[in-house]
């Protein structure tokens, strides 16, 4: 498997004890996603196919988790260049996220603005550091939200709350996000690390496959009605029942032990 530690890369990646770390690099210009960054993340993200990697972790560089699209290449590009960058590069991102069968941890460890933003929320758990924001900054340079922020962000919080961040623009601290539900869990600043790869190794030893089958449901509820929704957790839970992970853990709770999950 290809790992990526050059610093001069807009995307490091790297692998470790089943975690596949995704760190967006561009801390001089607050982690913008350029052309680079947005293929360079592409590519990580389909490494994280590999059976091998049973967590993905996405955060970034020098207490920054990602600024948005680079208003410096957006304003050497046409508006017609732009709005491709949207289908070719922003909206695969957004769906390799959500289509990967492995839980995907944002770690929002600084300022999350436009399509940082939504990229981390796309995620399956998000946790913050106690410095960071998020900020949906589209409508400050006359745009609309994106990296399906527009989808995500009322799942969320709810319509009125989300209209009103979008249509204002008001930068919500952590604290405040985890208090309406936006994410998981917020830390101190000088913890953060420790919790994130806490968090990220125990996800890393739990039953990948019936991670990926709960995450499958439950993005299958956003548009499923309830008797669509009991078919899919009966189909999910039959395959879940069919797993090495299931064995071992009924044989795990009969013999009083923690289980040695393997991800198959």
């Amino acid at each position: 498997m290809a790992t990526n530690t050059s610093e001069s890369s807009p995307v490091l990646f790297s692998v470790s004890n089943g975690i596949g770390l995704i760190v967006l690099n561009r801390p001089k210009s607050l982690n913008a996603i350029n052309k680079a960054l947005a293929e360079t993340l592409l590519k990580s993200l389909d490494e994280c196919k590999d059976p091998s990697i049973r967590c993905v972790c996405i955060t970034g560089a020098a207490d920054i988790f990602c600024a948005g699209q680079d208003l410096m290449e957006a304003s050497a590009s046409s508006p017609q260049e732009l709005g491709r960058k949207i289908g070719d590069l922003y909206n695969p991102i957004v769906r390799g996220i959500q289509e990967l069968e492995k839980p995907v941890l944002a770690a929002v460890n600084g300022p999350a603005a436009g399509a940082g933003a939504n990229i981390a929320l796309c995620c399956d758990i998000v946790i913050a550091s106690d410095n960071a924001y998020f900020l949906q900054a589209f409508t400050n340079i006359g745009l609309i939200p994106d990296s399906g922020g527009t989808y995500y962000l009322p799942r969320l919080i709810g319509w009125q709350k989300a209209s009103a961040l979008m249509l204002l623009a008001d930068k919500v601290q952590a604290a405040d996000a985890e208090r309406i539900g936006m994410i998981y869990k917020v830390f101190p600043q000088a913890e953060f690390l420790q919790e994130r790869d806490r968090l990220t190794a125990r996800l890393a030893k739990m039953p990948t496959k019936a991670l990926a089958l709960t995450k499958q449901a439950l993005i299958a509820s956003r548009t499923n009605d309830l008797t669509l929704q009991l078919d899919k957790e009966e189909e999910n839970q039959k395959l879940a029942l069919m797993t090495a992970d299931f064995k071992e853990g009924t044989q795990a709770f009969f013999e009083k032990r923690k289980p040695n999950f393997i991800g198959a």
